[in-house]
């Protein structure tokens, strides 16, 4: 699969030494995902109402790649500052235009289905839109960091190719992301290999077993999953690497597109990790493994 149209996005997020030049955007523009009611919604607040926040290149000469960012947050909050609105305007300052994704979690009285629901609604938003963006349809990606990015690796597990018999157009398109990008992102819902308090927020202190299991993405791949992106730092003891980049998504026993890429030395939260040494050499920089991967 060839994958350069969108892949100078994908390695830049992983260059270590990234400064992102300052760019201007068109203003960004929060839509409701759902503006007649979220399905399952608890009550009419704003906790109660997924949004997407779009952040467009002010210049786009042609179709481009979209990307939805994830915040993380441990599906009790949303880190939507460094993980959010900062990471929207880089993929601005690369030509990709972004969208920010609200989702409901844990800490609004929020569990499994609705993150999910919130992150499949995105993708039919975005790609039912893309004529309004000036995006192209087949290449519309997701995001997500930490607990953000065990919801972008469920969307990428978890998807239809939409409903042709929908009274909504949005549901008539696919919820299938082209590409995902997983940084230092929780994989599965097993208790020895989840970050507990993720699982906890989305599941419940005593899932059951099945639910934790389908929700354990690292064993719901298959050829059909998105072409994917996974980074982790030997340092996180927050969502260790053992967790973060599981088994590699077990991707010596499924055929699909993937790369792992470790930063020795920096911890959940960094977003863009500072250089170090060991970072600059071969195979453990992510500059040089996403080229690698991309090209």
């Amino acid at each position: 699969m060839h994958l350069k149209p969108w892949g100078i996005c994908l390695m830049a997020i992983f260059v270590c030494s990234l400064r992102a030049m300052p760019t201007r955007a068109a203003d960004a523009e929060v839509m409701l995902l759902w503006p007649q009611g979220a399905p399952g919604a608890k009550g009419d607040t704003d906790n109660d109402k997924p949004t997407l926040t779009s952040y467009v290149p002010e210049k786009q000469d042609q179709a481009r790649a979209a990307v939805i960012v994830c915040p993380g947050g441990g599906y009790s909050h949303l880190a939507m500052g460094h993980e959010g609105e900062d990471v929207a305007k880089w993929l601005n300052s690369l030509g990709v235009t972004a969208f920010v994704l609200k989702y409901r979690h844990g800490g609004n009285g929020y569990r499994h289905p609705a993150p999910l629901q919130d992150a499949q609604r995105a993708i039919r938003y975005v790609r039912a839109g893309a004529e309004k963006w000036n995006i192209d349809q087949a290449k519309i990606g997701i995001l997500g960091f930490s607990a953000g990015g065990h919801l972008a690796s469920t969307a990428g597990t978890h998807f239809d190719r939409g409903n042709p018999d929908a009274s909504e157009a949005i549901d008539r398109v696919s919820c299938r992301p082209d590409f995902l990008v997983l940084c230092y992102a929780v994989i599965s819902m097993t208790s020895d290999q989840t970050h507990k308090g993720s699982r906890n927020s989305l599941l419940g202190s005593s899932p059951d077993p099945e639910l934790a299991k389908s929700l354990s993405n690292e064993a719901q791949v298959t050829s059909d999953t998105p072409p994917t992106f996974l980074f982790s730092t030997n340092a996180d003891t927050t969502v260790p690497r053992r967790i973060a980049c599981n088994s590699i998504w077990r991707c010596g026993r499924r055929r699909f597109r993937r790369r792992c890429t470790y930063i020795p030395s920096a911890a959940t939260g960094t977003v863009f990790a500072a250089p170090t040494k060991r970072s600059r050499r071969g195979r453990a920089g992510p500059k040089s493994g996403s080229a690698r991967w991309v090209s």
